[in-house]
């Protein structure tokens, strides 16, 4: 449905580098990225109210790099909605119908049908200024909507909103999504990806770095910035050696090794061990666990249900523990311990 190939941005304080990707009709298609990360600056080249260095913008199957947004069929919903304050909600939704001829009646249709879908029909007398945050985000979809676009694009359409808005707004989306229309929705939160996304592109140093579904990218990140946005901190880089069918393999990362159970060959890659696989003990213990490291705490920090504990081993390494273990233990910073880890608990990603 939609398509971007190889499309660049030279700005003044990131680029965007071969942007590809594809949108399938009827798509939840989530950008995710931090802050910055150009995500924005990306909706609106697919809008057309910014134009690439290079490559290609393709709306089913019809090259619209050169068109005006007005041509596009895309419809764009900015993070600060953008509504008229000096118009009621009726006229803010009608605005985008007025250059079109059409009659009166039929604008009052499609203002009265458009909104209802939206749930905001009660509110078509009222002012802008007197709407919550939700409210004026359903104006500023009905708005766009009415037009009937193909794509509709949102950027950070949940930033603002309260904990219960974002959920009846996310509630919202579902279902504009079901009855069939195509989003495209940026945002730095990766629980809006799982909440509602078909499929994820993880937008990092100015490339798309990884594209999957939710469980595909989540499960199986591939760069340390996806694997701190699931909560994963212990995310390392290195090589996997295999050579002994008979023992699990070797990943040297940062001059330690550590035992994996992979039937991988030899490969640069990625392992992640979750914090609670990990497990500390005051001196060097019988364990089945393939691994045993020795370290120094750097760090204790409280959560709400225990403790995370941040041990050096030579690399960084973080454990989460109950409060009682922490005081049976008796952990403080500075202390020597000793991390074990079983093989089958540190996943391989090449």
């Amino acid at each position: 449905m939609l398509e971007l190939k190889n499309i660049s941005k030279n700005l003044k304080t990131f680029n965007l580098n071969d942007i590809n990707f594809h949108v399938k009709e009827g798509e939840y298609f989530l950008l995710l990225g931090e802050s910055g990360a150009g995500k924005s600056i990306l909706l609106e080249i697919i809008a057309g109210l910014i134009k690439p260095d290079k490559g290609n913008i393709y709306i089913q199957g019809k090259d619209v790099t050169k068109e005006k947004i007005q041509q596009r069929a895309v419809g764009l919903v900015f993070q600060d909605y953008a509504i008229f304050p000096h118009l009621s909600v009726f006229d803010n939704i009608a605005y985008s119908l007025r250059p079109i001829k059409i009659s009166h009646s039929e604008i009052q249709k499609s203002v009265h049908d458009i909104a209802s879908q939206i749930g905001i029909a009660h509110l078509l007398k009222r002012n802008p200024n007197s709407l919550s945050g939700g409210e004026l985000q359903r104006v500023a979809l009905a708005r766009t909507l009415i037009l009937k676009p193909k794509c509709l694009l949102l950027d950070e359409p949940l930033s603002s909103l309260d904990t219960q808005l974002k959920k009846e707004i996310r509630s919202l989306l579902r279902t504009i999504n079901k009855l069939g229309q195509t989003i495209i929705h940026v945002t730095h939160h990766y629980e809006e990806a799982i909440a509602l996304a078909n499929r994820i592109g993880v937008l990092e140093n100015g490339t798309i770095s990884q594209i999957g579904t939710p469980n595909e990218v989540f499960s199986h990140p591939k760069s340390a910035f996806i694997a701190n946005f699931c909560g994963i901190a212990n995310f390392y880089k290195g090589i996997l050696y295999n050579d002994n069918i008979n023992q699990p393999a070797r990943f040297e990362t940062n001059g330690i090794s550590l035992y994996v159970s992979t039937n991988a060959s030899k490969a640069c890659g990625y392992i992640y061990i979750r914090n609670e696989d990990i497990v500390i003990s005051n001196e060097k213990a019988q364990l089945s666990s393939r691994n045993e490291l020795e370290g120094i705490i750097e760090d204790i920090e409280p959560l709400k249900e225990g403790f995370e504990i941040i041990v050096n081993i030579g690399i960084k390494i973080t454990a989460s523990i109950t409060a009682t273990a922490i005081n049976e233990l008796d952990l403080y910073m500075g202390k020597k311990v000793f991390l074990y880890i079983k093989a089958t608990a540190i996943k391989f990603i090449c």
